[in-house]
């Protein structure tokens, strides 16, 4: 048995070579998984459930309902680009959405899913904006505007991130290790996966007295029309990394 693991793909019209490793692993690899999670920023970013005319949003959608045909549990946990996903979404993929975080089993091993960005507590800004637009009544709002509406102010606030980014000291914008520990004794001290940091590691860590495991999964990129992923994969007992290509 396999379990995959993949986060921060950031898929969109712009980055067709990512996109296409995104659909070989989903026609080839992902089909060896019992179960694939999907820990958030599949997209770029995600006005809405009503925007999935374009062929990138169509043509996924469909490939992951087949995957999920073809016998792969999918679940998703939305991320900081595409939290916005709803139950309309899952229904097209045939996908479950997933609550932050959540905890699973692989064999006897307590494993907990995060996306990553609620545990970088050193970037006080960010979590204010997180929190109002996690907020059910922002986005019962939000979506009631108009589709062009809403991914023109999108639109706005990717610009307006990237550049407050660019002032911000990197290490803020990394997990903090008190908000780690705390999430870990939390749930009894499992192994951690994450994504959004964009920093793929396997952290050993000892948290009142418990030794425990972080594991970052990677980023996929796009450069000069080349494009590479990573899936974290689970078999036999022990989790490894896959590159994709």
């Amino acid at each position: 048995m396999q379990v995959h693991f993949i986060s921060d793909l950031h898929l969109s019209v712009d980055r067709p070579a990512l996109t296409a490793v995104f659909e070989r692993y989903l026609a080839g690899l992902a089909r060896n998984a019992e179960a694939l999670y999907i820990l958030g920023d599949l997209y770029e970013y995600w006005a809405g459930d009503d925007d999935h005319d374009d062929p990138l949003s169509s043509g996924l959608e469909r490939q992951l309902a087949a995957l999920a045909e073809a016998g792969t549990r999918i679940h998703f946990m939305p991320g900081n680009r595409d939290f916005l996903i709803g139950a309309d979404f899952a229904r097209r993929c045939r996908l479950t959405i997933l609550p932050e975080p959540s905890l699973i089993h692989l064999g006897t091993q307590a494993v907990l899913l995060c996306h990553g960005d609620s545990l970088c507590t050193d970037d006080v800004g960010y979590q204010a904006f997180r929190k109002q637009v996690r907020s059910p009544a922002y986005q019962e709002q939000f979506l009631g505007q108009p589709l062009a509406a809403r991914k023109q102010f999108i639109a706005d606030i990717r610009r307006k991130s990237e550049a407050a980014k660019a002032g911000k000291d990197a290490e803020i914008m990394d997990a903090n290790g008190d908000a780690i520990a705390t999430l870990l004794r939390e749930h009894g001290y499992p192994c951690l996966i994450h994504g959004h940091t964009h920093r793929p590691a396997c952290h050993q860590l000892m948290v009142d007295g418990h030794k425990c495991e972080r594991w970052v999964l990677a980023d996929w990129r796009e450069s000069a029309g080349k494009a590479s992923g990573e899936v974290l994969v689970w078999a036999d007992g022990v989790l490894s990394r896959q590159p994709l290509e």
